[in-house]
């Protein structure tokens, strides 16, 4: 539901609630009731399942990131940035948009990389085994804005704070980050191990502890997945329920009286 800011004056309420059989739905209430419980608890043990992965993930990263590694990831950037994304001489830094282009779903975790084929002929794969494309990405995208290119920046959905991949269509040109569990499907320009700029004792030492992390973690994420799928089955039952006392030809006529008072305006 949205709620209208100015109601009557600039945004009209429109209650497709008139279009139930309200009489009809009371021989289905214990079911549509149970349905809805049990699909909104399902949601809310998909996101306490997501939020302890990103907690296990950020102290992941935490163990493994030192000045020495963000001097490396810096430097690297550089030298991508001096090879493939010379300043354009444009008046301006270019335009920074955010977009998505993957998810956690009821189907498991899926990264459209179809898009980045789409707009982009050259990749750059960054096998990020331990999350730490973020701080490659960060100076990737300041260092491409500030050249004069639009780019795309694609925030992690486990953690949106944090980049996980970044497209510079106008170059053909992108950085996407991927794990041995979500490859890149297509061919690559280039493939940079991230873990490998780490420091090797520091992960010699840690290694035991890392593996742990990521099969909990990993875990998690099952389990989060596996209450989606709940969840979309049980709102399916839930929409079969509802369907037959919907007049869905109400909600049309509204639809098109709405869309003439619009033209007419």
């Amino acid at each position: 539901m949205v709620e209208p800011k100015y109601p009557g004056v600039v945004e009209e309420y429109v209650n497709l609630g008139a279009c139930y059989d309200r009489a009809a739905l009371g021989a289905v209430r214990e079911e549509l009731q149970s349905c809805m419980t049990g699909y909104k608890e399902h949601y809310q043990r998909c996101y306490r399942c997501l939020g302890a992965a990103a907690e296990i993930l950020e102290d992941m990263r935490a163990t493994l990131v030192t000045q020495e590694l963000e001097g490396k990831l810096a430097k690297r950037a550089r030298g991508i940035l001096s090879r493939e994304l010379r300043p354009k001489g444009k008046a301006g830094p270019g335009q920074v948009k955010q977009r998505f282009l993957g998810a956690v779903t009821h189907k498991g975790v899926l990264t459209l990389y179809g898009t980045v084929a789409a707009q982009c002929t050259r990749v750059y794969e960054l096998s990020d085994r331990y999350g730490l494309a973020h701080l490659l990405l960060g100076h990737l995208l300041a260092g491409a804005a500030a050249g004069g290119y639009d780019v795309v920046a694609c925030p992690d959905p486990m953690a949106p704070q944090r980049l996980a991949h970044l497209l510079v269509p106008e170059a053909g040109l992108a950085f996407v980050s991927t794990t041995p569990g979500n490859p890149y499907p297509g061919t690559v320009c280039r493939r940079l191990r991230l873990e490998t700029l780490t420091d090797g004792e520091l992960l010699r030492r840690c290694r035991s502890r890392l593996r742990f992390s990521l099969k909990v973690s990993g875990a998690l994420v099952e389990e989060a997945v596996s209450s989606l799928a709940q969840a979309k089955a049980m709102h399916d039952d839930l929409e079969a329920l509802y369907h037959p006392y919907v007049d869905f030809d109400r909600g049309a006529r509204m639809g098109e009286e709405i869309s003439e008072e619009i033209l007419e305006a």
